[in-house]
């Protein structure tokens, strides 16, 4: 028999299309799996990273299918972003057309692929219907206080009047025009995550049994927990009266209070308040403010790999304790995001203010000394304070405790928790996305649209040229009627970050919204299906995105439409997929079309090859020759059902030969390998390498009804693997009645004879083969046969016997 994958993966899939035979039942009596793999944003081509998240999902999911669970397996599309305004610019289309022929291509693209999605859960974040759920959340934000109003410092083109993603900025310049990006304040929306710091943080234990430790480390760190000192550093008479009346100083946060008369200079980042003052009120040098500029060209996530860059501001500030002069500098590692965008610096104690230091010929002073070694400056760790007046001769973490009294007691100053998150801004000055639902009115300020108005929608009617956002310049879209007072009034014209979409989508999957059309979703469906039980996807969504879909779920909770406190139960992050050593990208040219090579090999060889190429979570290299390999085995296994007996019911044969009971064994073995990859390791590759020995050691055998149960087990156990091929050999042999929950026949895995070592004295000399429970008299008379010549003319002192495992002979002589 040839095996002929187009053919028969066309067949299957139109029957699966026919029968809807991934829908989830509506019995919530049922034992049920959410399986949930990260939605794809509808560039317009799959590629390898989709293939891999995908299938491991889908074996996940037509496992648990198999196993009798009410599966939920959705997808829908991510489909709100820059990318397709940046489309709109390069091939004059809207982004709407654009991002919809994408997802009709990349929907046929992931059908062609097998993948078991339920059909009737599918949306698209930028449906007006999602978005209409969307928006009431932020109003309900709005109303209890988690999103408010702020300026905030963007990235701004002064030549195409807009402003720019940090994507969008190319070594310090727009990315269409090439002219320099500048920092500019402008109003944004934020919502409140940080009220949630703690709860964020806590809940990690609810986690810790399900998510890969370095996930919640990374997220752990990004939020960034800290105990320490808040004080203000005033300004000096001086500089007070350079500045006038706007300023007389400003916070700093400390985790090292021990070190605190140390401070020999102070920093601010390039953004903060007192520097941009001093700068558009022609307070500094021009080639001061030069330095500056270029400072915040760069954006803070790129500054951490730049050299440490720094300008004198001119001004200083007066240390609390001291009361001595202390200059402030700008310097680009300070980051306005962090914090109040000013630090202390303590040189001799700190690696990054010693560098700064040592560059631009900083004073630097010592108040730690090492108790049993040589002082080497930059000084880090503990140790004994000196030139620190009264703490002088104290333990530095009995001093810190001591320095903090000090200050709330002088009302200086107070001991605090500081965290390096930062509320979220969602405010996007571009067309496609979601629009924020408030309304500017000149009487009553930000006033939310009313529940029933929504969604607000996007006009169609625009151009987008990359110039300004379309929704700012609209002829008639902004103006409207204040839902308070019925004023003329005009609309937000921000739309929301697309990581709001990515944060609850989860939620919407729960429900038929075809059917349930006034709700996000159903509080019994809410309650049935989450939380996700597996969520599959890429480590580069470590922090951001699960971060937001964690704030998300116990915001929605608070809101009252949610139960659940944690989204997503176990999260597997897949590694990249590599060519040549790097992440395939078309710019490096070492890309390969899935579509090319379902076209060649068929949909089972690509998810053969990759889950068998490496584990879930590591990289996996490219290797064309492997890809051939899985083709060959699948052609074999197809082939080989001529080998088989057709029946309905599983063979229950029994094993007379040695070679027999071995193929036998392994073939239970596969299964209860099955048992372990799917609901512990994900180690597809160990699974599929123990059918391919299945497979030859099936070859190795003439009974047609050992090789036929061997079959029957092994399409059951590669079918969430490969769909198609094993659909259609179980149609073929067994009329598909094979699938399902097999139980293992514990008597074939038994071993007829086991091999058990023989030492003498402790040293390997000899092996024997003996049935299993052989009596120790019987074992001790076969090892002495076995080493009969080293302990000839010996005089036997003890005999030991491991059961199942050797026999040590102690001789003397």
């Amino acid at each position: 028999m040839t095996y002929n994958p187009q053919e028969i993966e066309k067949k299957w899939q139109q029957f699966w299309d026919k029968n809807n035979s991934f829908e989830p039942s509506e019995d919530k009596s049922k034992e049920k799996k959410y399986i949930l793999s990260m939605f794809p944003y509808p560039s317009g081509r799959i590629h390898m990273g989709h293939v891999r998240n995908y299938s491991i999902g889908d074996a996940l999911a037509r496992y648990y299918r198999q196993r009798g669970f009410n599966v939920l397996h959705p997808i829908g599309w991510d489909s709100f972003g820059m990318p397709a305004e940046n489309a709109a610019i390069k091939n004059k289309l809207h982004p709407k057309k654009w991002t919809y022929e994408n997802i009709d291509y990349m929907r046929n693209e992931l059908k062609s692929l097998g993948l078991s999605f339920s059909k009737t859960r599918e949306f698209a974040t930028s449906d007006k219907e999602y978005t209409r759920f969307e928006q009431e959340f932020l109003i309900k934000m709005y109303e209890k206080g988690l999103l408010y109003q702020k300026k905030q410092t963007v990235n701004w083109c002064e030549s195409c009047h807009t402003v720019l993603a940090n994507e969008q900025v190319i070594e310090g310049c727009c990315w269409r025009c090439d002219n320099p990006i500048i920092q500019k304040e402008m109003p944004g929306y934020y919502i409140a995550i940080t009220k949630y710091a703690d709860e964020l943080l806590d809940d990690m234990e609810e986690l810790k049994n399900g998510w890969p430790k370095r996930v919640l480390t990374m997220q752990e760190n990004w939020i960034g927990k800290s105990n320490g000192l808040q004080f203000k550093f005033s300004l000096s008479d001086e500089s007070k009266e350079k500045l006038g009346s706007c300023f007389d100083g400003y916070e700093v946060f400390t985790t090292r209070p021990d070190t605190i008369y140390g401070v020999t200079y102070s920093a601010l980042a390039p953004e903060h308040e007192i520097v941009n003052y001093m700068i558009q009120n022609n307070l500094l040098e021009e080639d001061t403010k030069e330095k500056i500029l270029k400072m915040q060209a760069i954006l803070p996530k790129d500054r951490a790999a730049e050299e440490k860059e720094g300008v004198y501001l001119g001004i200083e500030v007066i240390h609390p304790l001291t009361k001595e002069k202390i200059p402030v500098w700008v310097a680009n590692f300070v980051l306005v995001e962090y914090g109040s965008g000013a630090v202390m610096a303590v040189p001799a104690h700190d690696e990054r203010d010693f560098e700064f230091a040592t560059k631009y010929d900083l004073d630097i002073k010592h108040v730690i000394e090492p108790e049993d070694e040589k002082l080497v400056l930059p000084y880090i760790k503990p140790g004994i304070l000196v030139n620190s007046d009264e703490f002088s001769g104290m333990p530095s973490d009995f001093a810190r405790d001591g320095i903090i009294k000090k200050f709330e007691e002088l009302k200086i100053g107070k001991e605090t928790i500081n965290y390096k998150l930062r509320d979220w801004g969602i405010s996007r000055q571009r067309y496609w996305g979601a629009p924020i639902p408030f309304i500017h009115c000149e009487k009553c300020g930000i006033v939310p649209e009313k529940i029933e108005n929504l969604p607000v929608t996007l006009p169609d009617d625009v151009e987008i040229t990359g110039e300004g956002n379309p929704l700012e310049t609209h002829p008639t879209w902004k103006y409207c009627k204040c839902p308070k007072c019925g004023a003329d009034a005009t609309r937000e014209t921000d739309t929301m970050d697309t990581f709001v979409q990515s944060s609850w989508y989860q939620f919407r999957y729960v429900t038929d919204f075809h059917k349930h059309t006034e709700v996000p979703f159903l509080a019994e469906d809410e309650k049935y299906w989450m939380n996700v039980d597996q969520y599959v996807g890429g480590i580069e969504h470590a922090i951001l995105h699960l971060l937001y879909a964690r704030f998300f779920t116990k915001a929605l909770r608070d809101l009252g439409y949610a139960s659940v406190n944690e989204p997503f139960k176990n999260l597997l992050t897949q590694g990249m997929v590599l060519k040549d050593g790097s992440k395939m990208s078309k710019s490096k040219g070492n890309t390969v079309d899935p579509d090319e090579l379902i076209k060649k090999y068929g949909a089972d060889t690509a998810r053969l090859f990759i889950l068998f190429a490496a584990p879930p979570e590591k990289e996996l290299e490219w290797n064309d020759n492997a890809v051939e390999g899985a083709f060959r085995f699948l052609s074999r296994l197809y082939s080989n059902q001529e080998k088989c007996i057709k029946t309905e019911t599983k063979p229950t044969p029994k094993a007379e030969t040695k070679v027999e009971k071995s193929a036998r064994k392994k073939i239970y073995e596969t299964l209860k390998k099955a048992d372990e990859v799917y609901n512990r390791t994900f180690a597809f590759n160990t699974l599929i390498a123990s059918c391919m020995e299945t497979l030859n050691e099936l070859n190795k055998i003439d009974n047609k009804e050992i090789y036929t149960e061997g079959y029957w087990i092994i399409t059951n156990v590669l079918e969430p693997i490969v769909p198609h091929c094993a659909n259609e050999i179980a149609d073929n042999l067994f009329n598909r009645a094979n699938f399902g929950d097999i139980e293992i026949d514990n008597e074939a895995l038994k071993d007829d004879e086991i091999t058990m070592a023989v030492t003498v004295n402790g040293k390997k000399r000899a092996e024997i083969n003996v049935a299993p429970n052989t009596d120790k008299e019987a074992l001790v008379e076969l090892a002495k046969i076995a080493v009969s010549k080293q302990i000839e003319g010996k005089t036997i002192i003890k005999e030991i016997v491991v059961p199942n495992k050797l026999v040590n002979i102690v001789i003397k002589g």
